[in-house]
């Protein structure tokens, strides 16, 4: 057995007796045959009809709001002094949530788990005190969101080169240094799942999944690259398809998983997966992520796009260019039996590598204006990026 896996199954053996531990009352003796029964198996279907058997009570207690107005927060705000300006942000203004970074961009978990937990090795203090800060957004009424960045995973890539993609023997990396673990291995899902777990324990009521794709640009690079394709290796579909297949797949799959913690799932998507029938490279394909999520959250960022909607040059043209993407958005999500609901990243931060000279800027006329080219196409939830978590001031939230 690999060490990962063994961290998998000691993670699940642990939270399951955790869970069981106020359900059997009869004594010790119930607890190890329960705990022996479970160690039989580690596959998903085994694990799920274990989990079936209960459902995960945090103790802290959560509404969810009119409408998920948030802001991305990262383990180092949530964790140092500027996590009481962002409560104060929160609590003194329209807005009512957080999505605050669990597993990061590297691979890391942001907090410090109980002694003898097996992910000891990817934990940074950045969060010392990780029940404290849900008591004080409990206190305040602010919904917690988990972000837990999926596939782009440095450390477990380094850790383990057969999950990731290599090149010449090596792990491979992207333009910034980064690289990716596979999406075809069903090991690099439990372990991600088990982490989620872990959020939820906490009481987050929400699991944000980012960098639910393999590497951009990955049609390009397919055949130079080495990995394995696990379970697809049999799978009758072109190369794009067997992308798509691996990320939708996953996403049911962490879904089923996650029922008993009462949580919902969400997943993070390129806005112009919306606009092409799939993303060729990157296996995302917005109905079919739609149709397998509580919550669809496109990065519309005005930054981001092309020429698009025929805009020349959207990051000037907010409004403009979240009002047609909202209205292909609606479109789409039209067509499913049960849409999920649409929360859209929108854009508080300049984009300086997009200009030669003045920069278009970005405050709150330009917040505003995606707000309220939102709510005009009956979208009232959203969510709002700036890396560096510092947020214009005195935004109407609600225009």
């Amino acid at each position: 057995m690999t060490k990962w896996k063994l961290i998998i199954m000691t993670l699940m053996s642990i939270l399951l007796l955790n869970t069981l531990a106020p359900i059997y009352s009869s004594g010790e003796e119930e607890l190890v045959r329960a705990h022996k029964k479970f160690k039989t198996s580690i596959k998903l279907l085994d694990s799920e009809q274990q989990i079936k058997r209960f459902t995960y009570d945090s103790g802290l207690e959560f509404t969810y709001p009119d409408a998920v107005r948030g802001i991305y927060v990262t383990g180092n705000s949530a964790g140092g002094s500027r996590f009481d300006s962002l409560v104060d942000l929160v609590d003194q203004t329209d807005l009512n949530a957080m999505v605050i970074d669990v597993k990061e961009d590297h691979g890391n978990i942001t907090f410090n788990l109980e002694e003898g937990s097996p992910f000891a090795s990817i934990t940074k203090n950045y969060i010392e005190d990780p029940e404290a800060m849900m008591k004080i957004l409990e206190e305040k009424e602010i919904y917690p969101i988990a972000r837990i960045v999926v596939f782009k995973d440095t450390v477990l890539a380094n850790e383990r080169p057969d999950l990731s993609f290599t090149k010449n023997g090596k792990v491979w990396e992207n333009g910034g240094e980064e690289s990716f673990v596979n999406p075809f291995e069903k090991e690099v899902w439990e372990y991600n799942i088990a982490i989620a777990e872990e959020a939820a324990k906490l009481g987050f009521q929400e699991i944000q999944f980012d960098y639910v794709r393999f590497p951009e640009g990955f049609e390009t690079r397919d055949e130079e690259l080495d990995y394995t394709l696990g379970d697809y290796e049999d799978s009758k579909h072109d190369n794009v398809q067997r992308r798509v297949e691996a990320i939708t797949d996953f996403i049911a799959y962490s879904r089923e998983a996650l029922s008993a913690y009462d949580v919902d799932v969400s997943v993070d998507i390129f806005g112009y997966a919306a606009t092409i029938p799939e993303a060729p490279g990157i296996g995302q394909n917005f109905s079919k992520i739609s149709e397998n999520v509580d919550v669809i959250s496109s990065m519309i960022y005005p930054s981001h796009w092309t020429s698009h909607f025929g805009i020349d040059m959207p990051d000037k043209e907010p409004y403009r260019l979240v009002m047609e993407y909202a209205k292909l958005e609606n479109e789409l999500l039209d067509t499913l039996d049960n849409p999920p609901t649409s929360r859209p990243w929108i854009q508080d931060f300049e984009a300086p590598w997009l200009y030669d000279g003045p920069v278009q800027q970005y405050g709150k006329a330009e917040v505003e204006a995606q707000i309220k080219a939102l709510s005009e196409n009956g979208i009232d939830e959203y969510l709002i990026w700036n890396a560096g978590n510092t947020y214009t001031e005195n935004v109407d939230y609600t225009p």
